[in-house]
């Protein structure tokens, strides 16, 4: 089996050769499209590949990760960002996985991707002869289908001190402009909003695109967004409502939970605030069906909740039994070592 990797770079050049030198002994082709550098991202992929192709930049990722495909002579094609890499331990697995994927003549492999505290499942490796194909201009995607693989095979992005500003929102904006989005495409473009702190024009997308169809893991993450958005707006019942509203489409997540109970919380009502702190304690990792799973929010960041409101409630042993969980977690956590300061001489409040 031949394993083609492909890439599309842009002013990529800090961190290009990480992202190579993690992944080059496990690859069997490496195909990369510059779409306009004006540093030396270039000169420097061809050191790894005669497989340089310049391409015109026209507003659409998916047109570039196609066109990178096109150029790919591997059975299948696996694709990274120029801020990915490939951790050490991950390379024999990255090697089963291609046995594997042979073995079972797949169509595709599903496989994790770490995103700073966030863990989730996104489409990494694709038979050539299957015509996959990117869809989308912006937050781009390939469509599962035939016989898919799940894998804990890992890429961790490590990002960069590259600017993208408002490049992405830019272009859904253009995008909106010449025809209408899809369900999916209106959560994103909802969430650009929001990181761009359009607040108002954020609720609005979102509300259209949860009155419509749509997967229910994006729904309920665009509940969430939604939340925060009219939290941003001074609308704490309207952010209570939309998190509410996402138990609607699928089981409670700890994410929303612990939201609703930081909310209670920051109203001065712990009782409710214990519930639902201690529900996102009880929520499991559903990022196996593709949500954006950040386990501190099922994990430490209800602890430090909890510490808070059994303190306000008088449950001092409480109070006390959730930091001990909470340090075993993460022991060097700002809000950890200033409750662990707390409990020794309670001269200041716990911090959240």
């Amino acid at each position: 089996m031949k394993l083609s990797l492909c890439m599309i770079v842009r002013d990529e050049e800090k961190v290009l050769a990480r992202c190579l030198d993690s992944v080059k002994d496990a690859v069997d082709e490496i195909v990369i499209v510059d779409t306009g550098s004006s540093d030396n991202t270039a000169a420097l992929a061809k050191r790894y590949t005669r497989a340089v192709f310049p391409l015109a930049w026209t507003d659409d990722f998916s047109a570039a990760r196609n066109f990178s495909f096109e150029k790919a002579t591997g059975d299948y094609l696996m694709w990274l960002d120029a801020d990915d890499a490939i951790a050490p331990e991950m390379l024999p697995r990255l090697r089963a996985l291609k046995a594997r994927i042979e073995a079972e003549n797949a169509d595709m492999a599903v496989c994790k991707y770490v995103n700073g505290g966030c863990v989730y499942c996104r489409e990494r490796i694709v038979k050539r002869a299957g015509g996959f194909r990117w869809e989308g201009r912006v937050h781009e995607c390939i469509t599962p289908r035939g016989k898919v693989l799940q894998d804990d095979f890992a890429v961790t992005h490590l990002g960069s001190d590259k600017q993208r500003g408002a490049r992405n929102l830019h272009i859904y904006q253009k995008w909106r402009a010449e025809e209408p989005l899809g369900p999916r495409d209106l959560f994103y473009y909802g969430r650009e909003l929001f990181y761009n702190r359009l607040y108002t024009e954020a609720e609005a997308v979102l509300s259209e695109m949860l009155a419509g169809e749509g997967w229910y893991v994006n729904k309920i993450e665009a509940c969430k967004v939604l939340a925060a958005c009219r939290e941003q707006n001074g609308n704490r019942d309207g952010a209570l409502a939309a998190l509410f509203s996402s138990f609607s489409y699928g089981m409670p997540r700890g994410g929303v939970c612990h939201d609703i109970g930081r909310i209670f919380r920051e109203s001065g009502r712990h009782r409710e605030a214990v519930f639902w702190y201690e529900t996102a304690l009880a929520c499991p990792d559903y990022s196996a069906e593709g949500d954006f799973d950040d386990a501190n929010a099922r994990t430490l960041y209800p602890l430090l909740g909890l510490v808070c409101s059994h303190w306000a409630l008088g449950e001092k042993a409480r109070a006390l039994d959730c930091h001990r969980r909470a340090a075993e977690l993460a022991p060097e956590h700002p809000a950890v070592k200033h409750n662990a300061a707390f409990f020794r001489t309670e001269t200041t409040l716990p911090e959240k």
